[in-house]
């Protein structure tokens, strides 16, 4: 579209420039005019491909009849284009010449000429308005245009090199992260399962044997929950994305992983209840993924802040959201001889954060507040 209204301009300005020159109207009918200025203004519209038709009529027009917009188009796009050095040289050389025919040709015949070339002045005047104002501002345009490519150029490099270099850190703080859970989760952990399978190879009665075994068994889920997330931790961040992600690593536990964790919590000694309400429907992965997470938390807090205080776990299929409570009775905690290793169960506390942090992710909430009576309710809402 501008390069539509420069060629209108062009041809505007140049048959206004011949049509009002003395000499010029009355020697030639106004047809051929307008001829050559729709030529200039062609010329003009076609200047995105080459500007050098554009110079070649403005230099035609110029000598001929000190038609000069054309001429001062194409000087522009010379700076604007034209190589610094030899290409500019020749381009003022052509135009030089030009001028010096203009000249030749306003002594030869009255007319146009007389105002450019009545002294030096006037024609040294006239080229630099035609010829090398616009060839000046064409070479500022370019060598802006040239520093704000290069600035972009090294914004967009210093960007990918903060990137890299952020990546770096983090695949070398996630490296420090896993070593320090292998040296001593993964190995404290291995202890409890070796303990429990010696003591469920020696247990006196089956109740012990039984118990042994279950502590052997929730340990060896744990050291592969953990190897899952050591190999994610070391995973490049591709393999985050799903190119290249390891094949040995478990599906993370959904919804039908639920029923075993609450046998699991059973077999120690909780008493606890599913009920699923609403029209069981399939949801998102990470959502399922979010509603386990959940129920583990809050079971696992029951055990260690409840004693053997019995449970509902309550699944709830909304028509917009899935939403999950695990409410507990008044802590009952059983009898435990004082000075026993087994007093207490530490946390760190960060338990409930990351859960309402990994809740808010999905847009859902999380709640979880003491009730009357001493019990406590952990309720999340997830929209699926």
């Amino acid at each position: 579209m501008r390069f539509v209204l420069l060629g209108s301009g062009v041809f505007a300005a140049s048959l206004l420039v011949v049509h009002g020159q003395v000499g010029v109207a009355s020697s030639m009918p106004l047809p051929v005019l307008v001829a050559i200025a729709a030529a200039a203004g062609l010329a003009a519209w076609q200047v995105r491909r080459s500007w050098w038709p554009l110079a070649v009529v403005g230099a035609v027009g110029y000598a001929w009849l000190v038609m000069w917009p054309p001429l001062m188009v194409a000087s522009y796009y010379a700076g604007l284009t034209l190589s610094r050095g030899r290409g500019i040289a020749a381009y003022l050389g052509g135009c030089l010449a030009v001028c010096g025919i203009s000249a030749l040709v306003g002594e030869w015949q009255d007319g146009p000429h007389r105002l450019a070339t009545a002294s030096p002045a006037n024609a040294v005047a006239m080229a630099l308005a035609v010829i090398g104002l616009p060839l000046a501002l064409g070479l500022w345009v370019r060598a802006r245009r040239e520093v704000l490519e290069a600035a972009r150029e090294r914004a967009e490099r210093l960007e990918r090199e903060q990137v890299m270099r952020a990546e770096q850190a983090r695949a070398q703080e996630r490296a420090r992260i896993a070593r320090e859970m292998h040296d001593v989760v993964a190995h404290r952990v291995s202890l409890i399962v070796l303990h429990a399978g010696a003591m469920e190879m020696r247990a006196a009665d089956d109740e012990t044997a039984r118990s042994a075994a279950m502590i052997a068994g929730i340990g060896r889920e744990a050291l592969a929950n953990l190897r899952d997330v050591l190999g994610v931790l070391r995973s490049p961040p591709q393999s985050l994305l799903g190119a290249g992600a390891p094949e040995d690593l478990r599906p993370p536990p959904t919804l039908d992983d639920l029923d075993r964790l609450l046998d699991q919590t059973r077999a120690l000694g909780i008493a606890v209840t599913r009920h699923d309400e609403g029209e069981t429907r399939p949801v998102e992965a990470t959502v399922e993924r979010t509603a386990y997470r959940v129920v583990q938390e809050a079971l696992t807090n029951v055990h260690k802040h409840a004693g053997n205080a019995g449970a509902d776990v309550r699944i709830r299929f909304g028509s917009d959201a899935l939403e999950v409570e695990v409410r507990n009775e008044a802590p009952r905690p059983p009898h435990r001889e004082p000075g026993s290793p087994y007093e207490e169960l530490p946390g760190a506390g960060w338990g409930l954060i990351g859960l309402r942090e990994r809740v808010e992710l999905l847009g859902g909430t999380l709640r979880a507040n003491a009730e009357e009576g001493g019990g406590f309710l952990v309720s999340a809402r997830i929209p699926a």
